[in-house]
């Protein structure tokens, strides 16, 4: 069966051409300016890059891939889904595994600062997650002691 090889969290990425473009990538702390009080929530851009790999002897089947943002109570944040296509380009020898590369871009608000996953789920293979750790960072100046 086809599973995950990679899942990769970023600042930004791009799939051109079954190439990964990662900026900024492989990161486990999100640093967000607080909102200041009464404002608008921040919203936080970031990048998820996967890698499924499909054996040469998978069924051409397309399968479901689901990606998720989830906090630490399992509670999902945001999440994309998408169809992995198991149908063998023309030109991949026989016997080669296809190798497909997606990137995913959210730009969502989390409720809190704390503890998150990415999760990455296909099929009946075993998902892969990588948990990281989002923080609140007060404007230069604000509420520290003057300096002399």
């Amino acid at each position: 069966m086809p599973e995950i090889e990679n899942l990769i969290l970023a600042n930004h990425v791009e799939a051109v051409n079954g190439l990964l473009y990662i900026a900024g990538g492989g990161w486990t702390d999100h640093w967000r300016p607080e909102p200041p009080p009464g404002g608008p929530p921040i919203v936080s851009h970031l990048g998820v890059a996967v890698t499924v790999v499909v054996p040469p002897s998978a069924p051409a089947i397309p399968q479901q891939l689901a990606v998720a943002i989830e906090d630490d109570q399992g509670r999902q944040v945001a999440g994309m889904q998408t169809q992995i296509n198991q149908q063998r380009p023309p030109g991949l020898p026989a016997g080669q595994p296809q190798r497909i590369s997606l990137a995913l871009t959210f730009n969502l608000v989390f409720p809190a600062a704390g503890d998150y996953r990415v999760v990455a789920r296909l099929g009946i293979s075993p998902p892969r997650q990588h948990q990281f750790r989002v923080h609140d960072v007060a404007p230069p100046g604000v509420g520290a002691p003057p300096v002399n």
